[in-house]
């Protein structure tokens, strides 16, 4: 992402859960608030969501929210009552957030924050308590930093959500973080995504790869960090996370799509792997 410009690709992720709620009955992640939140200026946009390849991203940006939600809440009822979303761009949780004693804490660039609370502020949509920006420029502070600013325990066990940016990061930004995470009590865990090295790819997988590819490129977001279940498994493994667990695209349909009347699931293309690592 270009420092001091808002993510171009968050809004595309949300206009995809927002075409979600009004064209996949019953849906999948219950997210009324991702609908207020784009606004009648680009509800235009959401009949692109609808034709195959965009039916597909679509299922997959709700089932990968819903997967770390369902994770969160395990974690809640465990007794954790922190939670970061990191690279949070216009994830709507914290609008939505059914623990009152779960304070949320959402990390991301200056520029998309502030972007991101104009639009809020545009729908209406409320600033919950319980919720604290923490805008924080990587290349000036550490995630440690921001976060000990913000007012973050950081010796409480915390749930980490990160979706849609393990792909966008050098390897060496991917290690930090997860070492920071892997550093904090018993009890913490992240949950996230992470594209599949493109040579691992069916032929079809490869032809939907090059072209989202191209697209994030153009916006000025390029892919920079693929795995395979392999490689992943020994970068957490590294870290010293104690558990894990990875989830392609058949798991999630046999989880989550399972027997829907209107037939929506993950086709074969695989656009990303699902993970969660536990301290």
């Amino acid at each position: 992402m270009e420092t001091g410009k808002a993510s171009k690709t968050a809004l595309g992720v949300a206009i995809r859960r927002a075409a979600h709620q009004l064209m996949d009955l019953p849906p999948v992640l219950d997210d009324p608030i991702a609908v207020r939140l784009i606004g009648s200026g680009y509800r235009g946009k959401i009949g692109r969501a609808s034709h195959p390849v965009g039916r597909d991203f679509r299922a997959f940006m709700a089932v990968r929210s819903r997967y770390v939600e369902d994770q969160l809440a395990a974690a809640v009822h465990e007794g954790v009552a922190q939670y970061v979303v990191l690279g949070a761009g216009l994830d709507t949780f914290a609008y939505r957030n059914p623990y009152p004693s779960l304070r949320v804490f959402e990390v991301d660039f200056p520029a998309t924050q502030e972007w991101k609370r104009a639009m809020l502020a545009e729908a209406d949509i409320a600033l919950p308590a319980e919720l604290t920006f923490v805008p924080l420029d990587f290349e000036r502070h550490t995630l440690a930093e921001g976060l000990a600013e913000a007012g973050f325990d950081s010796s409480a066990p915390t749930f980490f959500g990160w979706l849609g940016v393990v792909p966008y990061l050098t390897l060496t930004a991917f290690r930090a973080t997860l070492d920071f995470i892997a550093q904090m009590p018993s009890g913490t865990a992240v949950s996230f995504d992470y594209a599949l090295a493109p040579e691992t790819l069916s032929e079809v997988g490869r032809t939907a790869f090059d072209a989202l590819s191209g697209r994030v490129a153009a916006a000025g977001e390029p892919f920079q960090l693929f795995f395979t279940p392999q490689t992943m498994e020994s970068e957490l493994r590294r870290a010293g996370f104690q558990r894990l667990e990875q989830l392609d695209s058949e798991q999630l349909n046999e989880l989550y799509f399972k027997e829907r009347a209107d037939g929506l699931k993950l086709s074969p293309v695989k656009l990303g792997m699902l993970t969660t690592a536990w301290v």
